[in-house]
């Protein structure tokens, strides 16, 4: 049973756009606080940013402010994270992660992940 599941990634040039979505199954959004993490290559994965139980936005890093939000579709039970404005240091692997009502900055601290989406920035 796979409880998040994202797609969206792909191959972009610098300057350009993408959205990511993620799919939760078998969790309740009003019960969750979906996070987006992203892992670079050779590096930890570290959270980006996240949308909590009750609808509340927060960005954990500094360098995607501006750029990225986070929406969140209840119908579809579907998160977004849309991406403007694309680096080449956003290049990465993009997981979206679950963990009870309020967001964290904390990788560690999401219980559930999807397998992830990868997104490349190179012109």
């Amino acid at each position: 049973q796979e409880q998040l599941v994202e797609s969206g990634g792909g191959s972009v040039q610098p300057g350009g756009s993408l959205r990511l979505s993620c799919v939760v199954s078998y969790l309740l959004l009003d019960r969750n606080a979906i996070g987006w993490l992203r892992q670079a290559p050779g590096k930890e994965p570290e959270a980006v940013a996240c949308i909590s139980s009750s609808g509340q936005i927060q960005t954990f890093l500094q360098s995607v402010e501006g750029r990225f939000t986070v929406s969140r579709d209840d119908a579809k039970k579907t998160v977004h994270l849309q991406m403007n404005s694309l680096k080449p240091e956003d290049t990465g692997v993009y997981y979206c992660a679950a963990r009870n009502y309020l967001c964290s900055p904390y990788r560690s601290a999401y219980v559930h992940r999807g397998q992830g989406t990868q997104v490349t920035v190179s012109s």
